[in-house]
């Protein structure tokens, strides 16, 4: 056997893949090539109340090792952050530095979130070939690896709230009362290494040059896109036009207004959206593809209605966590401890009527749902009550013995 194939048999297939030899790829010129990852921030942060782990898209130029953007998500990043990271990777301006413009390659792997419609759309636009790598194999995105490997030995091990941190006897944290950095302070603690690693870091694979010095000495020529344009690109788009009506847009039972919408009322528009953001949409003339700017959501919820709501999220899933914990406590069978041979004797014992109540509760019954009106039918009406009777006369009296008919 190999010594792969030993690794493989004590530790499983990434003992094993460590032993591989994977070949160098040409760096060939900058913008030739991009690489994409998430990485999972091995910190703890707050982020409104809550304790979570960032994420990380990193967008990184093969030719130079240059971090041309990112983005950064308190939760695991969906399509929406895939989204925003390439937006922050093409622009170059005075907000995204000089890094920047189309590649002609973009290697990924097989997340969900870079394969999906909307990027593969917007990327598609551009002229930017997506190369899906096969699973498991970091060796085909070396460049982007090496930023993530760089990022949790150099940036995460010194923050507080860091995942791999020594901990005493028993798993306990050396220093349990430090203080967790909120999100903006983790951003920006993010934002400064990356400036670091574009303008200071010099990686061996350059000769001693930064990545910002292998940007400005590679005479490739940058293909860039107006920033209008890009932000229409990379939006997912409504199926089908919408109408603008008295009431602004219609979409997803909800009204977006805007000022220049005066005057247009019956105009057809397309609706273009940055996933889950909601508050706020892009509109375009339907026939000309023009954009006629954005518009947001009627009558929003304040901010004390939408933190009244999260509170009660949060009592319903409390309510929701107690009660699986009690009935999966309740399924537990208990039985009494036995000194001599004899069958186990159940301890839940309890009286027969508070055993059928527990029934009906277990199996969803109630009283009031059985109680249909259907359930016993009522008798006919009598025939004389359903004739209407003169208040000129007296009613007549009731017979002392019912009809034969009459039930």
């Amino acid at each position: 056997l190999t010594p792969g194939m030993r690794a493989g048999l004590r530790a499983g297939e990434n003992a094993r893949r460590r032993f591989d030899v994977a070949g160098e790829r040409e760096r060939h010129h900058r913008n030739h090539a991009w690489e994409t990852d998430h990485v999972e921030a091995s910190v703890k942060v707050r982020v409104e109340g809550h304790i979570r782990k960032p994420w990380i898209t990193f967008f990184v130029d093969c030719a130079t090792s240059a971090i041309c953007g990112l983005a950064i998500s308190p939760q695991r990043p969906s399509r929406e952050g895939v989204l925003v990271a390439i937006r922050d990777a093409i622009l170059i301006d005075e907000h995204h530095g000089p890094f920047g413009g189309i590649p002609t390659y973009l290697r990924v792997d097989g997340g969900k979130e870079f394969l999906c419609a909307t990027v593969t759309d917007a990327l598609g636009v551009l002229g930017t070939e997506i190369i899906a790598l096969p699973p498991f194999t970091p060796e085909g995105k070396g460049n982007v690896e090496a930023v993530n490997g760089a990022i949790k030995k150099t940036l995460f091990a010194g923050m507080p709230g860091y995942t791999h941190a020594p901990t005493l006897r028993g798993g306990k944290p050396v220093d349990p009362d430090q203080p967790l950095l909120h999100f903006e302070a983790f951003v920006d603690h993010v934002l400064t290494w990356v400036h670091h690693w574009n303008h200071e870091n010099t990686p061996k694979s350059l000769d001693g040059r930064t990545p910002r010095q292998a940007w400005d000495a590679d005479p490739a020529l940058i293909d860039t896109v107006r920033a209008e344009d890009l932000h229409t690109y990379t939006l997912e788009r409504h199926g089908k036009p919408l109408t603008i009506n008295n009431s602004g847009v219609r979409w997803r039972k909800r009204n977006y207004i805007a000022d220049w919408m005066h005057g247009r009322v019956g105009e057809k528009v397309d609706l273009r959206y940055l996933p889950h953001h909601n508050h706020r949409v892009e509109l375009y003339d339907s026939h000309t593809g023009r954009h006629l700017g954005p518009a947001t959501m009627a009558q929003q919820a304040t901010q004390e209605q939408a933190l009244s709501l999260k509170q009660a999220r949060r009592r319903e899933a409390d309510r929701l966590r107690a009660q699986l914990k009690k009935a999966e406590k309740n399924r537990n069978e208990r039985y009494a401890a036995a000194t001599r041979p004899a069958p186990p004797v159940p301890l839940d014992t309890m009286p027969e009527e508070e055993a059928l109540e527990h029934l009906r509760t277990l199996d969803g019954f109630t009283p009031a749902a059985e109680a249909l009106p259907d359930l016993i039918k009522l008798p006919e009406p009598d025939a004389a009550l359903t004739r209407p009777l003169d208040p000129r006369t007296t009613p007549p009296s009731t017979p002392s013995t019912p009809p034969e008919d009459q039930p």
